[in-house]
């Protein structure tokens, strides 16, 4: 076996340990004690022998960390994760597998795999680099839209950097530059409750809320428009009510809608549409809100892609969302690809193994590009 290949078996080995011992922890909203020892041993993975700084955050409940070198307090490159990951349905285990070349298990592809990579990089860079101006960022609360991680640190915490690379959208060779608008809305209906033998003595807000979401999903099928998705669209994700038993009518209906839109539209003129639908014993709760994100990529990392997979790079559109709409507004540049995935938020969720490392490779190539152009550090 050759020094390279010793390299790339040994780097293979430990991304695969690595997200797996990630994914084992179930680091979801409702588990805030396993988001914590998750974070703990993000922590304890890049802590280094030379000095870096380590800034803890808690922000109503969601921790996060910026590690950055001693006296940096903007690195030139900034690599950001989050470790939380969707929650499972009750009962489920969360364990991994590896088959076929990929690492199977909840959060493996959103994001426990790319913040992997992004660990072993940043221990890498330092250990041959000390004092290199890199920095890295992880945050708790990005499936729950984020205003607590990356919002927190960039609006009040103050972070800043040259640029950020993000590997939550895209993929290898298709590097993500819009992603649609993001809106969680919750819907009620109120109604009175009676026992079900006797429907006509009671109002249901049960099948009040359904007629209006039957109106709402046909108002959206009027805003299709072209191939690809590239329109408004909206998925039903939650629907509850009061009832533990059958034969009683609730007296309170609650849906949770999850709207994706792209330009021109503005969450405010989306909102203003569904309030048209509402009648006076419903009312609509907006729990995320999120603009369309543009964002521009540093030509120096298409070239390094282009390098390392000798493939041309597109750039795309995502329908997805991730934190970088919380740092394209400073004017920095973001970066977002990532290795190829698969279910994502489902069942038997898949990161590619032999993407992760040639994801590691061009941030590899890219870093010392980058960097090299400062000499390497900067204070």
């Amino acid at each position: 076996m050759t020094e390279t290949s010793r390299k790339d078996e040994s780097l293979r080995r430990r991304l695969i340990e690595l997200t797996r011992d990630l994914i084992i922890i179930p680091s979801t909203r409702d588990r805030p004690e396993d988001i914590q020892r998750c974070m703990e041993f993000v922590i304890n993975h890049v802590e280094l022998p030379h000095e870096l700084t380590v800034r803890r955050f808690n922000e109503k409940g969601s921790p996060s960390t910026v590690i950055l070198p001693h006296d940096v307090s903007e690195p030139e490159v900034l690599l950001l994760a989050h470790l939380d990951v969707v929650a499972r349905p009750e009962g489920a285990e969360y364990r991994s597998s590896v088959n076929d070349g990929r690492i199977y298990g909840p959060g493996s592809g959103d994001m426990k795999g790319e913040l992997a990579i992004l660990l072993e990089i940043f221990r890498d860079f330092h250990e041959r680099f000390p004092g290199v101006s890199l920095g890295l960022a992880v945050t708790s609360d990005e499936e729950n839209g984020g205003n607590h991680g990356t919002r927190f640190l960039f609006e009040k915490a103050g972070l800043r950097c040259g640029v950020a690379i993000i590997p939550d959208s895209g993929s290898l060779n298709e590097i993500a530059v819009e992603e649609k608008g993001i809106l969680h809305l919750k819907l009620k209906a109120h109604g009175s409750s009676g026992h079900a033998s006797r429907p006509w003595l009671a109002e249901n807000p049960l099948e009040k809320l359904i007629s209006k979401l039957n109106e709402v999903r046909n108002y959206f099928e009027t805003l299709k428009n072209g191939d690809g998705h590239w329109h408004p669209t909206i998925a039903v994700t939650v629907m509850q009510t009061e009832n533990r038993v059958s034969n009683r009518i609730p007296s309170l209906a609650e849906a949770v809608c999850d709207v994706r839109f792209p330009p021109p539209y503005k969450s405010n003129e989306v909102i203003s549409q569904l309030e048209r639908f509402m009648d006076p014993k419903m009312a609509l709760e907006v729990l995320v809100s999120a603009e369309p994100t543009k964002v521009f990529p540093d030509p120096l990392f298409l070239a390094a892609t282009e390098e390392i997979t000798q493939k041309p790079v597109t750039l795309i559109r995502e329908h997805g969302g991730s934190d970088a709409r919380f740092i394209c507004g400073y004017g920095i540049p973001v970066i977002m690809s990532r290795p190829y995935v698969g279910n994502l938020h489902a069942e038997n969720e898949w990161i590619d193994i032999a993407s992760m490392e040639t994801l590691y490779r061009i941030y590899e190539r890219y870093l010392v590009k980058k960097l090299s152009l400062i000499g390497i550090t900067r204070r």
